[in-house]
């Protein structure tokens, strides 16, 4: 049962992160068709960031503690990314740079959405299978 209750913070977790991006591709989207102005967007994205990146290295910390390695181990390079990113303080998007590289933050973005959606399909394939592992003992 504990494995259920694993996979269910995951997916929960994962959710979460999900949603995350998807208000940073949405406060990008605004900002491309001129419903926001700079600042406001750079400031709404800039404040979900960093517990972005906290979310993801709890999800690969949960993996690593409870031994799903396969798991942890998908989670590691998007995991060293955010570390990259941080430790290069990239992070955060800059107001006077945002238009120039409004593009390839969507891209960026993207891709992370489409890697979360792939590991969110992982978890709930993991959690479906463990809920009937369970059940037939």
């Amino acid at each position: 049962m504990g494995d259920v209750w694993t996979w269910i913070i995951s997916f929960l977790i994962l959710i979460t992160l999900v949603g995350l991006i998807v208000y940073q591709l949405i406060c990008l989207a605004d900002l491309e068709f001129d419903y926001i102005n700079p600042y406001d967007s750079a400031s709404r994205i800039n404040f979900v960031v960093l517990p972005e990146f906290i979310l993801q290295g709890l999800l690969c910390l949960l993996y690593l503690v409870t031994g799903h390695w396969f798991m942890a181990l998908l989670c590691v390079p998007y995991l060293y990314y955010n570390f990259q990113l941080y430790s290069k303080k990239q992070h955060l998007i800059d107001v006077t740079e945002i238009f120039n590289l409004l593009d390839w933050e969507k891209k960026k973005r993207l891709f992370k959405l489409a890697y979360m959606i792939l590991t969110l399909f992982l978890t709930i394939f993991w959690l479906i299978y463990s809920t009937l592992d369970d059940y037939e003992d």
